[in-house]
């Protein structure tokens, strides 16, 4: 299957919910005219990611009527942003709403950190499930930002068939590794590690912007499942990135190499139990 993605790097106002999703709309139908068949925006950009106690007011469930002008323009594209969901228990998510055929389902982020820079644990709950979603886009995996550093995740949606990841961002400047590398290019090669291991197709969009005295830095891309970084949008500027998608990558990076295919879960099942027998 191929198909053409919009790659929406934005820079959203801080919880101003409206403000934010008049800005997605001008890019949704940027894309729509674009003729992409998706558009993913970065993590929490309806709400910015700042929150900390405003994230109750911002929070949203996926049927709230402000979210509507989202699920009509999904009968044309299928659109993945960021915000916080609200559960019916009243818990607070940060989540990756997708929008599709005019519903709504929801990722929730099952790695919110809490080191460093970020406090999103203080903050966020856990989501406790990672299944595909079948769209008019394919079938898709979606992680959001530090859920990437996580290897049982990725891998996790390769076992269940997903031949094409997304993953939303917020990733602020830092200073560089202990190699000198940039965020970017930091990043980069760990994007170019998963999608060549599971020979899968990556999509990675992260925000811009400065918020509360942080800097978020972009370079959203595309890597196919060969690992190769196909495209790369600008540092620190917002910007609307196309990339054409196709499946047979998948197939021609499994048939050069299966190593994927040989990968065992049965096996990985039975060592896992065993490991967390004996930590008992």
């Amino acid at each position: 299957m191929k198909r053409s993605i919009a790659l929406a790097q934005i820079s959203p106002a801080i919880a101003d919910v409206p403000r934010n999703i008049d800005k997605h709309i001008a890019y949704i139908d940027d894309a729509i005219e674009a003729d992409a068949g998706m558009i993913v925006f970065p993590e929490l950009s309806l709400t910015g990611y700042t929150l900390r106690d405003s994230n109750f007011e911002v929070a949203l469930r996926p049927g709230a009527e402000i979210l509507d002008p989202l699920r009509e323009r999904s009968d044309k594209i299928t659109i993945v942003c960021g915000g916080v969901e609200e559960s019916e228990e009243f818990g607070v998510y940060n989540a990756a709403f997708v929008f599709d055929k005019g519903g709504c389902s929801t990722y929730r982020k099952i790695y919110p950190p809490d080191y460093a820079i970020f406090e999103e644990g203080r903050y966020f709950l856990p989501g406790k499930h990672i299944k595909p979603m079948q769209t008019a886009a394919g079938k898709i995996g979606v992680l959001v930002c530090e859920d990437l550093w996580h290897l049982s995740l990725p891998l996790l949606y390769a076992y269940q068939g997903v031949q094409l990841l997304i993953v939303i961002s917020a990733s602020p400047t830092r200073m560089p590794g202990a190699g000198g590398l940039t965020n970017h290019e930091y990043n980069s090669q760990h994007h170019a590690t998963v999608a060549r291991l599971l020979s899968m197709n990556l999509v990675f969009v992260n925000r811009v912007g400065f918020e509360d005295g942080v800097n978020f830095w972009g370079c959203s891309q595309y890597l196919n499942a060969h690992g190769d970084i196909v495209a790369t949008a600008d540092e620190f500027e917002e910007e609307l990135l196309i990339v054409e998608s196709d499946d047979m990558d998948v197939r021609d990076a499994r048939r050069f190499s299966r190593h994927f295919l040989d990968d065992d879960p049965v096996f990985m099942h039975r060592q896992l139990a065993r490991i967390i027998r004996e930590q008992e």
